[in-house]
């Protein structure tokens, strides 16, 4: 039987469209597997904004750094030692001032009442004195006029009984008389030397009364130079050459008409030419440094020598601070609470393998850098070992050798790439 030429020419061109159709589903479906299965291509990075370094072999110095201030070893607080009101305040922080500067004004009117009252009454005491002085020296010229007196009429008495004793040996006048005239005599002579010691009594009783009184003027008047340098210490004075380094307290800064209360904070004041520094070391840093470790103090207007002088035996916000005592002279500028850069010598090693210090990482860690390649082209990532660190190297123990070149700044944004391009 004969098939139409039609129909099976039709049959076979579906057949191969079928055929097509499914190998390229298999070729799409195998490229699509083949792509899946090709790693990504590494990241570019531009070379200049990146900070290569390079590792080496030799002396490397361990440092720590700290930032900090200059500050006076020994500043001068001055206390206010009475209560009273500030009038005025003659100089601000950060000005010179010299040891007699008038530096802040108090008043205390019940004082300077109680000094007025107290000058008056020394004035009034003196008056009293010289009255009293008056008074008695008139008693005692009067007592010399009554034993002048007594004396002339005992000399006169002691004439007549004289001579009415030679008239009665004569017979010319009675011995009844001659008595009379020798008693009356005896008695004006005791008369007369009872007016004597009332004389000399008085003198000391004179003496004794104004020495009484003059240890009355005295005390009011050592009460009143009390009370008048008291009324003076109101007035305060620098007391050294110096620097004003803040008025008050930190917490309470001094103003005029504030009232302060004895032994309140006024001032603080700090001579210029003893200074020392104090660095804020890390707590994680601080182990390492020890009393008479030589420092540089960075002061922004020279570098001064010095050595570690004290540590402070407790953290603050996670750092310690630890003073420098300075051993050069001080650069121009140089003044308490002027910011400072320090750094400390820990050791110095002789032959070490180190790099640049890394943006991450400290002692002792593992971490990641990326190692340039020789081309410097790429960079890969290895695992790198850290020894002991500086402020600006640190040592590497394994992981790297002399002459490999990584790349030391923040690459936290390639965390996910193994390798990147270099442009």
């Amino acid at each position: 039987m004969d098939i139409p030429r039609g129909k099976e020419v039709g049959r076979r061109r579906t057949i191969r469209r079928v055929a097509f159709g499914v190998i390229a589903l298999i070729a799409i479906g195998a490229v699509t597997y083949g792509l899946t299965k090709l790693k990504p291509a590494a990241p570019t990075v531009e070379l200049a904004t990146v900070w290569p370094d390079t590792v080496k072999r030799g002396p490397m110095l361990r440092q720590v750094r700290g930032l900090g201030t200059l500050v006076s070893e020994n500043p001068v607080w001055i206390q206010a030692n009475f209560d009273g009101r500030v009038d005025k305040i003659m100089h601000r922080p950060g000005e010179t001032l010299h040891a007699n500067d008038v530096l802040i004004v108090l008043t205390n009117p019940d004082m300077e009442l109680a000094a007025t009252d107290l000058e008056w009454q020394v004035k009034a005491a003196e008056a009293t004195y010289r009255d009293l002085n008056v008074q008695l020296k008139t008693k005692q010229l009067q007592q010399k006029s009554t034993t002048e007196q007594t004396h002339s009429d005992y000399t006169q008495a002691k004439l007549t009984a004289d001579r009415d004793e030679q008239l009665t040996k004569l017979g010319l006048k009675s011995e009844l008389e001659t008595k009379l005239s020798v008693a009356k005599a005896q008695e004006l002579l005791n008369s007369y030397d009872l007016s004597k010691q009332q004389l000399d009594i008085s003198g000391e009783s004179i003496q004794a009364q104004l020495d009484a009184s003059k240890v009355a003027i005295e005390k009011l008047r050592a009460a009143y130079e009390l009370k008048k340098k008291q009324v003076e210490q109101l007035t305060i004075r620098a007391g050294v050459d110096g620097t004003l380094i803040q008025l008050g307290t930190a917490t309470q800064p001094l103003e005029e008409g504030q009232r302060v209360a004895p032994g309140g904070i006024l001032a603080k004041v700090a001579e210029p030419s003893k200074l020392k520094a104090t660095l804020k070391i890390p707590e994680t840093q601080v182990k390492d440094v020890t009393i008479g470790q030589e420092a540089s103090i960075d002061t922004r207007n020279g570098i001064i020598p010095g050595h570690v002088m004290r540590i402070d035996p407790a953290a603050t916000n996670g750092t310690f601070d630890v003073d420098v005592k300075l051993d050069g002279a001080l650069p121009p500028g140089a003044r308490p609470d002027l910011s400072v850069d320090g750094t400390v010598d820990i050791e110095k090693l002789a032959d070490v393998v180190y790099v640049g210090r890394p943006v991450i990482g400290q002692s002792g860690q593992k971490i990641s850098l990326f190692k340039i390649d020789p081309d410097g082209k790429g960079a890969t990532r290895t695992t790198v070992t850290l020894g002991r660190a500086s402020v600006n190297t640190i040592e590497i123990v394994d992981g790297l050798k002399v002459g490999d070149r990584v790349i030391l700044s923040d690459m936290s944004q390639w965390d996910t790439q193994n390798r990147i391009r270099l442009n």
